[in-house]
C-alpha cells in the first residue's frame, strides 16, 4: 500500500533535521529526506521579511524574546507546493522522511494528500528551556522563534509516535522511529 512517509513535526531547534538525517542513514531501505528549510531556501530573498512572504516580528513574552511568524500568499503557495511535492514523490513510489513545523493545519492537508500511503506522524518534544538553549547555541536563528512556535506546532496534532528529545539524542530518536515503524 503506497510509499512510507515519516512526517516529523516539532519546534525549531528540537532536533528534527538531525533526527531525519540520522533516520535516513539507518533505515534498511532508502528514504528521501524533504525539509521545510529546503523550501524556505528557495524563496527569493526579497520575500523574507515581507508581508507577502515570510515575516518575523520581534516581541516579548513574559520578559523573554519571542518572534512571531506570519506568512503571506507567496510563502503559503511555496509551502502548499512543498506538500504537493511530497505527495508527488510518494505517488511515484519514493519512501520519504519529511521535516516540517506545523502552525496552521498542515497535518490535515498531509493526511488528505497521502491517504493512499503509509503516513506516520512523529512529534518531537522537549521543554521550552531546552529548546531555547539549543536555539541560542545554534547561532543561525534569532532567539525567540522557538518560544513563539512552542505552543503552536503540536496543537491538535494526532501523532503515531512522540519522542522526548530532552532525553534522546538524534541518533536515539532515529532508532526509536525506525523500530516503531519497522523501517
Amino acid at each position: 500500500m503506497g510509499a512510507r512517509v515519516i512526517l516529523i513535526n516539532g519546534v525549531g531547534s528540537v532536533g528534527k533535521s538531525s533526527t531525519a538525517r540520522e533516520l535516513q542513514r539507518i533505515a534498511a531501505s532508502p528514504f528521501l529526506y524533504v525539509s521545510m528549510d529546503h523550501f524556505i531556501d528557495m524563496v527569493p530573498a526579497r520575500l523574507l521579511g515581507s508581508k507577502e512572504g515570510l515575516l518575523f516580528t520581534p516581541g516579548d513574552d513574559g520578559g523573554r524574546p519571542s518572534i512571531a511568524i506570519s506568512t503571506g500568499k507567496s510563502f503559503e503557495t511555496v509551502m502548499s507546493g512543498m506538500r504537493q511535492a511530497v505527495a508527488a514523490l510518494a505517488d511515484h513510489g519514493n519512501d520519504l522522511i519529511v521535516d516540517e513545523a506545523f502552525w496552521s493545519g498542515e497535518e490535515h492537508e498531509y493526511r488528505r494528500l497521502l491517504q493512499n500511503h503509509r503516513l506516520h506522524l512523529v512529534g518531537l518534544f522537549a521543554p521550552l528551556d531546552v529548546i531555547e538553549e539549543r536555539e541560542h547555541a545554534r547561532g543561525d536563528r534569532p532567539t525567540g522563534l522557538a518560544r513563539w512556535q512552542f505552543g503552536r506546532v503540536h496543537s491538535g496534532v494526532e501523532y503515531d509516535l512522540k519522542v522526548d528529545m530532552s532525553a534522546a539524542s538524534a541518533a536515539q530518536a532515529a532508532i526509536t522511529i525506525r523500530d516503531a515503524f519497522d523501517l
